[in-house]
């Protein structure tokens, strides 16, 4: 598909649209920015715990549910942009801040676009000033963990999104890990911004790398299924299991000459999972559904033979759950749900390691030569030997000092490696 002739990917999966692969293309170019305007977005997901004293899941319906949070969370935002699902309210918006629930009626909030840590705390905190005593009034509270702290993923409900109804039979065909995904996990991810091509994939490369270690650095499952928490990748190993054609390392990805069009193929390659139509007036669903099941089909065999628009674009990537996800930005999405001084911290650090360009230089010289393989061994290296690891052949303290992580402190209560509680 290249005019250089290089093939790529596509000889090994199921050649997409050429369309549609040039407007996923077009889109990531679009999303280029010189570093003058590079700025965050910090995601933050919550679990709702009950305060009765068993952390028990909070349900969306009812007068005390989450349904209820956000009726009254209302009037802090624009009435304009809220957004409902069959007469239910599921989420909300205002300038530097988006609500919105994962399928368990976790409470996400999207802040940003942010320069710092400051402006990154300043929108956190005016969020959770609004929400934190409508919850107390209605008798829980939101938590940062990486897993839900009380409970079985199987005692709690999906809420009413139609994206989420589809989400939990596809994945709940696959395995266990779906459902526990969808229900009980919860994350704090860090975006950032591009130059251009060559530095985008070099951001994901980078990011891909070292996500792991960052995470072992910033784990936060003290707890799993009521039991103290023996993984410290708890999460990412849920991640990693769900289901491999849209999780973990994009195929590909440090093979030389690898670009956008590789990774626009993969995606456009693997089923959708979710199928929305609603923005694509040449098609109707079935049954006149805009959002349905996609077993095996991916996006040439739902979106018609043109190029793509970007509501369709947005989707389709979304359908992807890569431990970096390229978007018009670069999303990275390995760490647990932190409190706000740890994620305060963590977006320093990201900050410090992706837009200083001596400190990315000096990193990516560190990992020169690394492949697939040598990142997958460090996931696991990290999960059976913890602080003993050896990432990329290197201690945990050699990464600490060169990450700028020196004063992390990693481990929870319930950790068997536990060193101590950063402190809020």
């Amino acid at each position: 598909m290249r005019e250089n002739g290089r093939v790529g990917y596509a000889h090994l999966l199921t050649v997409p649209n050429p369309r549609h692969v040039d407007s996923l293309v077009d889109y990531f170019s679009r999303g280029a920015k010189p570093s003058s305007q590079w700025r965050f977005g910090v995601e933050i997901e919550h679990i709702p715990v009950s305060n009765d004293g068993s952390d028990a899941p909070v349900p969306y319906e009812g007068e005390r549910g989450i349904e209820a949070l956000l009726s009254a969370l209302e009037p802090y935002y624009d009435g304009d942009a809220e957004y409902r699902e069959d007469g239910h309210l599921v989420g909300l918006s205002r300038p530097g801040c988006v609500v919105s629930l994962e399928p368990g009626s976790q409470v996400e909030c999207s802040l940003g676009v942010v320069r710092d840590r400051q402006g990154f705390e300043d929108l956190y905190r005016r969020f959770r000033a609004e929400v934190d005593p409508i919850a107390e009034r209605l008798g829980f509270r939101l938590v940062e963990y990486g897993y839900r702290p009380a409970g079985s993923y199987a005692d709690v409900g999906v809420n009413p999104k139609e994206r989420y109804a589809v989400m939990n039979t596809y994945l709940g065909r696959i395995g266990q890990c779906g459902p526990m995904m969808m229900r009980s996990t919860a994350s704090t991810q860090i975006s950032i911004d591009y130059r251009d091509e060559s530095d985008a994939i070099a951001k994901i490369r980078l990011g891909t790398a070292i996500g792991p270690i960052l995470a072992y650095f910033f784990r936060n499952t003290p707890v799993f299924e009521g039991s103290p928490n023996r993984l410290p990748l708890r999460r990412q190993r849920i991640w990693d299991w769900l289901d491999p054609q849209r999780t973990g390392l994009t195929p590909g990805l440090f093979d030389d000459g690898f670009g956008w069009e590789d990774y626009a193929v993969d995606v456009l390659s693997t089923p959708l999972m979710v199928a929305d139509v609603s923005r694509t007036p040449e098609v109707e669903g079935p049954e006149g559904k805009q959002v349905f099941i996609a077993w095996h089909e991916n996006a040439g065999d739902i979106y018609p033979d043109r190029r793509l628009n970007d509501a369709e674009i947005a989707h389709i990537l979304t359908t992807h759950f890569n431990d970096v996800r390229l978007k018009n930005y670069i999303e990275l999405r390995h760490w647990d749900s932190l409190p706000m001084q740890r994620a305060g911290r963590l977006l320093e650090i990201v900050g410090g390691i992706f837009y200083d360009p001596d400190r990315f230089t000096r990193l990516t010289g560190f990992l020169d030569g690394i492949d697939e393989e040598n990142v997958l061994q460090t996931k696991a290296d990290l999960q059976v030997r913890g602080g003993q690891a050896c990432p990329y052949g290197r201690p945990l303290d050699f990464w600490r000092q060169v990450l700028g992580a020196e004063d992390t402190m990693d481990g929870l209560p319930g950790d068997p490696e536990n060193t101590g509680r950063f402190q809020d």
